[in-house]
């Protein structure tokens, strides 16, 4: 019976509010960001250990970011480790390809367990076509936009995308300083979707005041590094940035 729950006034309280609102109701709440732990800022030397102990602490995604020395001035992880990795969590993997050949990286990357990958438009030849394949291959397909990469670079392939990347640092290294010059560009991008159902995830400097901004410019998923792995308790990292 209601009554063992809540009381009748409260019961037709809920129930007015149903009535009136419908299909609206989700548009009154706050919809909760997403934390994606970026692997770049883990413990190599443990990195299984590292995605099972995220996938306790409540991490909504694990981004993995892959470089090859040509794009970004670095080198990580190839799918060799997505794949070992892949057995140890349920937690989509979220990877973003900076790379110079995204193209030649694409299928190997997803047979290895990855979920979401995000190219750079300057790493390939034809975006559309490459974004064709991904979401063909079974993964979900991304723009990842460099600080000086323009939001003209999506016009053309909005309804060929589930995500765009926006990176609040130069990518390559993790610690950098975040560039407050891109909550403009995240603004300008989330009036671009137009309601399309694609997610906005933003890369770099995370912390209390960039993490605020950056949800309020119009972010649904936020990747942090250092963040997260600051100190060991990854559940109260995750919460904090969550809560802010």
């Amino acid at each position: 019976e209601f009554s063992s729950v809540f009381d009748m006034n409260s019961w037709y309280s809920c129930v007015y509010v149903t009535l009136i609102t419908g299909p609206y109701m989700t548009h009154l709440q706050t919809p909760t960001i997403k934390i994606a732990p970026s692997l770049l800022s883990a413990d190599f030397a443990r990195l299984g250990d590292e995605v099972q102990q995220l996938t306790h602490a409540g991490a909504d995604l694990i981004h993995i970011d892959v470089m090859d020395g040509h794009y970004v001035p670095n080198i990580t992880i190839g799918p060799a480790i997505v794949k070992a990795l892949r057995p140890l969590t349920p937690v989509p993997f979220d990877v973003h390809l900076m790379v110079a050949l995204a193209d030649a990286h694409v299928e190997a990357f997803i047979e290895a367990g990855a979920n979401i990958i995000s190219v750079h438009p300057e790493t390939t030849p034809h975006l559309q076509r490459t974004l064709a394949r991904i979401r063909a291959l079974g993964a979900k397909a991304s723009v990842a936009l460099s600080p000086s990469t323009s939001p003209d670079a999506l016009k053309w392939v909005l309804d060929d995308i589930d995500m765009i990347l926006i990176m609040t640092v130069n990518p390559g290294f993790s610690g950098q300083p975040f560039l407050y010059a891109q909550v403009e560009k995240i603004k300008q991008i989330k009036k671009m979707i137009q309601g399309r159902a694609i997610d906005i995830e933003v890369d770099g400097g995370m912390n209390h005041e960039t993490a605020a901004l950056v949800k309020q410019a119009g972010a649904d998923i936020l990747v942090a590094g250092y963040w997260v792995f600051h100190t060991s308790d990854y559940t109260h990292n995750i919460a904090e940035l969550r809560r802010s």
